[in-house]
């Protein structure tokens, strides 16, 4: 991944990166392709995106020239802080609380499934301050902030638990304005959301693709599999899903890097469209192959594993689609 310097792609080029702004297509495109080989390469290059993007947009100039260029490199691994043990969609629930005293940013909380966690150089926490959220950057040595390890999800994904106890920072780790911290986390949804999208485009090709190869080197009653029965129809419809799910995910993405918010809409609906669509075509995709598509530790095993969680995180598809219904009632004449 370093090598590649595909991680400079989630970094404006004032601090390293390869465009003037983050550029949500390409986000997108990067990760179809790095989802359809490995899910912890894909998971750790739209995680440098997600947990730094609310530095590029909101922090300080110091806080920028500290680490996004070591983002862009790799040199720094980035993690976002917002989910609680018992907080997920509903974010204005959190008990995580920030207070500036003696001229320190003091952190109290516990954030609960941090993909990063353990592994990340900082984590960018949203937490309670006042009446509004903040975004606290907190460096991964900071005394006060422990690791555990709870929970192991079926897909592979480095996930912990962040403990912060009486953890303190400069006040100029605060990224962004006091208890404007809830915009920054909305922007960096908006630009992200839809990379989901081309991550599950990426898990539903290869998977399909195993299903071509397997359909197309076996036979069943004298003729090949891909002529059998319903396999036809099931590798049909796997095209189709993908293809739509594709260009609604490019549509989207383009949109997005054109004004994030203005298209947020879009960016939903490709997430859901898509992460449902390759949930279909991966197991459409273990049908065709039978026996073959159960054996553990093959590929179509682990695809099925990584695309059942794309449903649930960075908005699931109920929370979804509640909030696209809300926007098109408003909106209608």
């Amino acid at each position: 991944m370093t090598a590649s310097r595909l991680t400079e792609v989630v970094v404006p080029a004032a601090y390293g990166g390869r465009f003037e702004k983050v550029d949500s297509l390409a986000v997108t495109i990067v990760r179809e392709a790095l989802a359809a080989e490995s899910a912890h390469l894909d998971s750790m290059f739209g995680m440098q995106g997600i947990g730094s993007y609310c530095i590029s947009v909101g922090g300080s100039e110091e806080l920028k020239a500290e680490w996004l260029p070591k983002v862009a490199r790799l040199e720094a691994v980035a993690a976002l802080g917002l989910t609680e043990p018992h907080v997920g969609s509903d974010l204005k629930a959190l008990s995580t609380t920030v207070v500036e005293r003696d001229g320190k940013l003091v952190v109290d909380g516990h954030k609960s499934f941090i993909t990063n966690g353990g592994d990340a150089d900082f984590y960018s926490i949203l937490a309670r301050e006042g009446d509004g959220y903040s975004l606290v950057l907190v460096p991964a040595g900071a005394p006060g902030l422990r690791i555990e390890h709870p929970h192991q999800i079926i897909a592979p994904h480095v996930l912990s638990d962040v403990i912060l106890e009486n953890v303190e920072v400069p006040v100029g780790n605060r990224i962004g304005e006091p208890g404007k911290g809830f915009a920054l986390v909305l922007a960096t949804l908006a630009t992200f959301r839809v990379s989901v999208a081309g991550a599950a485009v990426g898990v539903a090709q290869a998977a399909l693709d195993e299903a071509v190869a397997h359909a197309k080197s076996r036979e069943g009653f004298g003729v090949s599999l891909a002529r059998l029965g319903s396999v036809p129809e099931h590798l049909a419809s796997c095209w189709t899903d993908i293809e739509m799910a594709r260009s609604l995910t490019y549509r989207a993405a383009a949109a997005s890097a054109r004004d994030a918010r203005a298209n947020l809409h879009l960016s939903s609906m490709a997430k859901v469209g898509a992460t449902e669509a390759a949930a279909r075509v991966v197991d459409r995709s273990v049908q065709i192959m039978g026996r073959f598509g159960l054996v553990r530790g093959g590929k179509l095993e682990r695809l099925y594993r990584e695309a059942r969680p794309m449903r649930i995180y960075e908005g699931s598809t109920e929370v979804i689609f509640d909030s696209l219904a809300k926007q098109l009632v408003k909106e209608a004449p």
